[in-house]
């Protein structure tokens, strides 16, 4: 899927929105438990209630690993059932390097069919490189993410004064190209984002931390908004566990809609 095709989604539906399929057996509501495949159908509902208001979903792989082979087999139906226009997202974190790295890459573009994986960096372009070699394939770049623990690494400042997350930035615009790489960046750094956008202006961001983690849609959209966008805000627990009840289908769809609305709005003001 091209930008282009991206953000034609986005016009067509008003929304930059990206739905985060991280089903917990633990939490999803009890009825479904007497179903041959409980996460499957969770999926199912949510998917049905939020295409409307969704371009893209972005299932976080540790959620089905942790089933262990049904749940890989629960993740490749979930895939399947998801429309052919529908941009998505492997949430694995991979970042190895040579051909463990280029294995990884067939096995979530190939074999699986992902649209997009999200990469860590930390091993340099050894780690990237391969992933990009997938022509239609995108890497989502780990840049400035919105946990505790980023500040560990990610804000320490080189000889230049330059924070390590705005290296990563710089030196991996050489590595690929606004039609195959985008960058995690969250949602709870504010005015980050427009340190983000002076450094990679022409890149799609994949924003968590909206809703539930506390950050700000109209920050996100005020700083990181570009002539075409170029944002997915990604909403996982505010939306699929909005209800725990037998309604939590039209519970997600109302959370999907607010937050569609929203960024109708955000794309009035910011990119018309």
């Amino acid at each position: 899927m091209t930008s282009q095709e991206i953000f034609a989604q986005i016009q067509k539906k008003s929304s930059f929105l990206c739905v985060g399929l991280d089903p917990d057996i633990q939490r999803i509501p009890k009825h479904l438990l007497k179903e041959e495949d409980p996460v499957f159908t969770f999926n199912k509902v949510i998917i049905d209630h939020t295409i409307d208001q969704a371009v893209a979903y972005k299932p976080n792989l540790a959620f089905y690993e942790a089933m262990g082979p049904a749940g890989l087999e629960t993740l490749a139906k979930t895939l399947e059932y998801l429309p052919k226009d529908t941009f998505t997202i492997a949430d694995a974190k991979r970042g190895d390097i040579g051909n463990t790295s280029r294995l990884y890459a067939k096995a979530f573009f190939e074999q699986m069919n992902f649209d997009a994986i999200t990469v860590a960096p930390y091993m340099g372009e050894d780690s990237v490189g391969p992933f990009l070699e997938f022509d239609g394939k995108w890497v989502i770049l780990l840049a400035l993410t919105s946990n505790q623990g980023s500040k560990d690494f990610q804000v320490i400042k080189n000889q230049s004064n330059q924070p390590l997350y705005a290296s990563v930035l710089e030196k991996s615009k050489a590595w690929g190209t606004t039609e195959n790489m985008m960058y995690v960046v969250g949602a709870t750094r504010g005015e980050s984002i427009a340190e983000v956008r002076k450094l990679v202006p022409d890149h799609f961001l994949l924003v968590p931390g909206v809703g539930a983690q506390g950050g700000s849609l109209e920050e996100v959209a005020k700083f990181g908004m570009n002539n075409q966008c170029g944002l997915l805000v990604n909403s996982s627990r505010g939306i699929i566990y909005a209800s725990s009840g037998e309604d939590f289908g039209k519970a997600a769809k109302k959370e999907a809609i607010l937050l569609q609305e929203a960024m109708a709005q955000q794309l009035n003001i910011y990119c018309k």
